[in-house]
């Protein structure tokens, strides 16, 4: 009885964002490192060939080369428990200068007794898809008053980090394949980056939080990143593509790609950054899954999807359902809801 209600909800929060863009279909292969085709190869066999090699050696795919580039600014006021942000040169060098630099917001937890520092507790915060500058923020807010030291991280291409001729994060998630595949990955090997600056730092256990494309992103972090302990992922799914062929966020996405492209030949070659290839390399962490009843960004058969692949692979979750659908988690009463969920989450398991 209450899906229509939410589901008409939800399409009334996506139409306040009128400014989407259908941007043209392009394989991206100039976002690719050359891998020895013959001049002629069709562009989606060469990336075909690239996501393959990608899968049997993620490691390497991920790799984070480790750097002492780290430039601290402190916020003086200490405003809400903002301790100051950190920069450092992302892993991956794109053609936009503004997108090379990686920025974290750190927000600290109460100091011990005897006025230490509590540096025994951390979590890299991934915000949704174009999320701005204050994406998130609240929600470190609520970590640090529990005693988690959080590090909201912008993600490649938002706030700070996009170039003056985008008004959205386009460049993340579009039309162009390989575009797609290879920011995405910067987004997983800048957090880990973060995370190495958190070990630097002292920090003793690491977690990590994403929110919808955060929460893909968080997930392939810590599937390749031994010093996170835990991780909430809030809004989930098996498949990168799927979202992005189903989704209502996605539709002008969807709209690009038509008649250029199958979703089961997107859905191998985004496999690279998709959750379903990296299940079974989360046995040691400990994961909450979060999706909302009446969500149709991430349409709920496609959590409930990545949900059994943990159940059939034996990798241990908790699980929490959301009375709400994908925009209304943001609003009252249920973001009060979500950060409960994820917060009791993160201070019992960390």
């Amino acid at each position: 009885m209450l899906a229509p209600f939410f589901h008409a909800w939800e399409r009334r929060l996506h139409s306040r964002t009128p400014d989407r863009v259908v941007r043209p279909f392009e394989w991206g292969l100039d976002w690719m490192a050359a891998n020895g085709h013959a001049p002629g190869t069709p562009a989606d066999v060469v990336l075909a060939d690239w996501a393959k090699a990608a899968l049997e050696d993620s490691p390497r795919f991920f790799e984070t080369p480790p750097t002492s580039d780290f430039a601290w600014e402190p916020d003086s006021t200490n405003d809400g428990g903002w301790a100051g942000t950190v920069a450092f040169p992302s892993v991956i060098t794109t053609p936009h200068p503004e997108n090379n630099i990686v920025y974290g917001r750190l927000f600290t937890a109460p100091r011990l007794k005897g006025g230490r520092e509590d540096r025994r507790r951390a979590i890299v915060v991934l915000p949704q898809w174009n999320a701005d500058a204050g994406g998130h923020v609240g929600l470190c807010r609520l970590l640090s008053r529990f005693g988690l030291n959080a590090l909201r991280m912008s993600l490649p291409y938002h706030d700070r980090r996009m170039p003056p001729e985008l008004r959205r994060a386009d460049f993340i998630v579009s039309a162009n394949v390989g575009r797609t595949m290879q920011v995405c990955r910067q987004a997983v090997v800048d957090a880990r980056r973060a995370v190495a600056w958190l070990a630097r730092e002292g920090y003793e256990r690491i977690g990590i939080l994403g929110t919808s494309l955060g929460s893909c992103l968080a997930m392939l972090t810590s599937a390749h990143e031994p010093l996170i302990r835990t991780e909430a992922l809030n809004h989930v799914s098996r498949y990168f593509a799927d979202v992005v062929w189903e989704g209502m966020s996605t539709e002008h996405v969807r709209a690009g790609l038509d008649g250029h492209i199958t979703l089961d030949r997107l859905r191998e070659l985004w496999m690279p950054i998709s959750p379903q290839a990296y299940v079974s390399r989360l046995h040691d962490k400990k994961t909450l899954l979060v999706y909302a009843r009446y969500d149709t960004t991430f349409p709920v058969h496609l959590s409930l999807d990545l949900i059994r692949e943990f159940q059939r692979l034996g990798v241990p979750y908790q699980l929490a359902v959301l009375p709400c659908g994908h925009y209304t988690t943001g609003l009252t009463p249920f973001k009060y809801l979500d950060g409960y969920v994820l917060t009791k989450f993160l201070v019992q398991n960390l």
